[in-house]
């Protein structure tokens, strides 16, 4: 892979981007700049809700480009005005999200339980998990009973569901022990279960952003730091892990770069893209 062949670069936020401290590496407005000048397209995928990418969005100048939100369960333009003009819309089936939340109020109360529906962050219950993601994301949730959210038909994108690395192990042990047919479960944080439609991934927004731009895969390359990071690091020509990844996720990539807090996003980008 030449550097001249990297047409789209598609990047984790948290842990990637961002360092420890949640501020972004500084040497990466500079790079942004000059992969525009090259006509090489940047775009962040993450797990986190529209409102907890726009501001970093803005901040990076990524202008119209696609934000892959919810691990690509919406992909929208970067611009809060044009969320109306989503790419991508995947939502979970009601039923299967009416069954979850019955299971979590029921069996796993200690749950926070926090639905995505749009730009919209919903919670069961305002705790320090909610006012942890509060500081991080600078967004703040709406407190409201999970099931009045399928009641009035909305269509919930992703399910958080956030407690003790113990606990969380153990509901993803007995979710995956059931017959959801249509949800896929995959843990973000060792205490951060996400759920999402099945086949929602950012393997997947990276082939749909790749599609929209007209780029081929060898032509992408991707970065991330964490397991749901790996099926876009294999599928991108070239997968870039951070140095603080886990080792499952350095062994998926093609080649390592520097941690998030020791500037490996524009580390990567000047060795392998400018």
């Amino acid at each position: 892979m030449t550097q001249a062949q990297i047409k789209l670069v598609i990047s984790d936020i948290d842990g990637t981007i961002l360092d420890s401290n949640h501020q972004v590496d500084d040497q990466l407005k500079d790079q942004i700049k000059a992969l525009k000048k090259q006509g090489i397209t940047f775009v962040l995928a993450s797990a986190r809700s529209p409102r907890g990418m726009y501001g970093l969005a803005r901040e990076l100048e990524l202008d119209q480009n696609p934000i892959a939100t919810y691990n690509g369960a919406l992909i929208v333009p970067s611009d809060p005005e044009k969320l109306d003009q989503a790419l991508v819309n995947h939502v979970i089936d009601p039923n299967e999200a009416g069954k979850l939340i019955d299971i979590l109020q029921n069996q796993f109360p200690t749950v926070s339980i926090n639905p995505y529906a749009g730009a919209d962050w919903y919670a069961n219950a305002k705790s320090p998990w909610t006012d942890e993601e509060v500081a991080i994301t600078q967004d703040s949730p709406i407190i409201k009973d999970p099931q009045a959210l399928l009641e009035e038909g909305i269509g919930i994108n992703k399910f958080l569901l956030i407690d003790q690395p113990n606990q969380i192990s153990r509901l993803e042990t007995y979710l995956k022990s059931l017959n959801f047919q249509y949800c896929d479960f995959y843990l973000s944080k060792d205490n951060y279960l996400e759920v999402t439609a099945k086949g929602v991934s950012k393997e997947n927004a990276l082939g749909e952003i790749a599609e929209l731009y007209q780029v081929p895969m060898e032509n992408c390359l991707a970065i991330g730091d964490n397991f749901n990071d790996i099926p876009m690091l294999k599928l991108a020509g070239l997968g870039i892990a951070m140095a603080n990844a886990p080792e499952e996720v350095q062994a998926a990539a093609d080649e390592i770069t520097s941690s998030n807090d020791d500037h490996g996003v524009s580390q990567a980008l000047s060795q392998w893209v400018l």
